[in-house]
């Protein structure tokens, strides 16, 4: 579970859960981190607050990431079925939002010409899939279990695997970016990003396991709730 800011709740954040903009561990933070102290912009009456996106664009099939690129076979991997809720900071539903998911492959990269990993691109897996929280909030995927993969930190680096998510919230200018990790994962306890979270926020991002969300006999179920809240106070 993992928090941003979309709606006109007066709710504190909770600075204390949020890892600092420039953190020596993951060495880009140093030039892309903000060197001054934020600016908090309040909201203007013509910012819209309602769902800014709609089913125009968007198929069933899209957030199924094992068929959606599928050209003349199966995606290698495990499959897995990823489920959640998206939920305001006290606990309502948020029907309509956007949730886009994309990923490395089972082998661990992206497709993506900036990746240069030496390992196998999967012609049956694009890595990347979207789709709309229903009217309860809840939403899902079909995927493949990602592959850990080296990243150029610092010696031996190898980031866990993770699922990259995108939320629009109800408004534009309120898009949240996080990660998903996966339970027992040993490479957790050697990643800088995760670990520059501070503890008491950690679990929010790992994923629950869920023998009750599996689809028998093809994939197997995590649960990831995002909580979305309201803006700077």
């Amino acid at each position: 579970m993992t928090t941003s800011s979309p709606l006109p709740l007066l709710v504190s954040r909770d600075w204390q859960s949020h890892p600092p903009y420039q953190a020596p561990g993951y060495k880009s933070t140093l030039t892309r981190g903000p060197q001054q102290p934020l600016v908090v912009v309040p909201s203007r009456l013509g910012e819209p607050s309602v769902p800014v996106f709609g089913l125009d664009g968007l198929r069933d099939i899209d957030r199924d990431l094992t068929r959606n690129a599928r050209r003349n076979g199966e995606p290698l991997g495990e499959r897995i079925r990823v489920v959640g809720r998206v939920l305001d900071t006290v606990g309502r539903p948020l029907p309509h939002t956007l949730v886009e998911l994309w990923q490395a492959n089972a082998a661990g990269r992206y497709v993506h010409k900036v990746d240069q990993h030496d390992a196998p691109l999967d012609p049956n897996f694009l890595g990347a899939g979207r789709c709309l929280t229903d009217a309860h909030g809840r939403y899902e995927f079909f995927t493949i279990k990602p592959g850990a993969y080296p990243w150029g930190n610092h010696p031996n680096a190898w980031r866990p695997q993770h699922l990259h998510f995108s939320l629009f919230g109800q408004a534009m200018p309120c898009r949240l970016v996080t990660q998903m990790y996966f339970p027992g994962d040993p490479l957790l306890a050697y990643d800088p990003i995760y670990l520059e979270v501070p503890e008491k926020a950690r679990t929010s991002l790992v994923a629950d396991f869920a023998l009750e969300e599996t689809r028998e006999g093809y994939a197997l179920g995590y649960v990831f709730d995002i909580v979305l809240r309201g803006p700077l106070k």
